[in-house]
């Protein structure tokens, strides 16, 4: 049989983690992670990150690998990942990749385009520029770099707005110059699972989940890294929400109904992105014996 990665995606919520457990068992396999915040170690509650007992079922990969204060990318998260599952197939003929990172999700299905890597004085440069200078600067600069990206970039972005610049800087020409989008050709065949609720059921899912993640703890855990709260690893729902209630900005309740109005938000802006892919087989997440079919006609096709 050939190697197969079965990437169970959907929006934030929907319940990946649960039907991923099951596959994982049912070919007595491994998880990859391909959420971009689990995997800073100081980010359990926060990130819905797989419990201790999670973690016995099943062995992850990618999960709580990183300080808050390290650099990390989607281009280096898809050459650490395709050198994972090297290393997974040869005692594996199928494993699972799930998460809601969109584009950690293409990083390892399709590729992400050969960017150079950024320098740490630049980096380091151009976040003290964004801390003294703040955003709305940054993104006049990039309109006269690089007119091209700043017209489809998520200007709300300073995680996107600051790496285009360190580009340019760096390199002497614009970010679009780089961004081929070339699909590169993987050696192991992909599965496309994808998840979908009703909305009213997602937001009432969504909303519950804000609710158990305080009852764990979540104030406590925000308070433990507020001290890093300048880092673009806490650039993250759940977090700079709870900055500002702890900055005196916002009341408690507030911050916790900011917490999932955000929350259903991306969830949106997740569906809105993997809606753009035909090779996603969308099932409701309770419909598990369809989709184990569906995937096990694949693999023997």
């Amino acid at each position: 049989m050939m190697n197969t990665l079965i990437v169970l995606i959907g929006p934030t919520g929907v319940g990946k983690t649960e039907l991923s457990l099951s596959i994982a068992e049912h070919f007595r396999t491994s998880i990859v992670s391909a959420d971009s915040r689990q995997l800073y170690a100081d980010l359990k509650i926060g990130t819905a990150a797989p419990t201790p007992d999670q973690l016995k079922r099943v062995p992850h990969y990618f999960v709580g690998t990183l300080k808050l204060t390290d650099y990390y990318s989607a281009a280096q998260y898809e050459t650490d990942v395709l050198n994972k599952l090297e290393e997974l197939f040869h005692s594996h003929e199928v494993v699972v990749l799930t998460g809601g990172s969109m584009m950690y999700v293409d990083a390892v299905c399709k590729g992400i385009d050969d960017i150079p890597t950024v320098d740490s004085e630049t980096r380091e440069l151009m976040l003290r520029r964004y801390e003294e200078e703040g955003l709305e600067k940054l993104c006049a600069e990039l309109k006269l770099l690089d007119p091209e990206y700043y017209k489809i970039v998520d200007l709300k972005n300073p995680k996107r707005v600051i790496h285009a610049l360190e580009i340019c800087y760096m390199t002497g020409k614009t970010y679009t110059s780089f961004r081929t989008r070339t699909h590169k050709e993987r050696p192991f065949r992909i599965i496309k699972i994808g998840l979908t609720r009703d909305r009213e059921e997602l937001y009432a899912r969504i909303n519950h989940r804000v609710d158990v993640m305080m009852e764990e703890g979540l104030e406590k855990e925000v308070r433990q890294v507020y001290p890093y709260k300048h880092l673009n690893s806490l650039n993250t729902v759940g977090y700079k929400e709870m900055f500002k209630y702890l900055d005196g900005e916002w009341t408690l309740d507030f911050a916790i109904e900011k917490i999932k109005q955000n929350s259903r938000i991306y969830s949106r802006k997740q569906m809105t992105w993997f809606k753009r892919d035909a090779d996603i087989a969308w099932f409701h997440p309770d419909r598990q014996e369809e989709i184990m079919q569906h995937i096990n006609n694949l693999i023997i096709s």
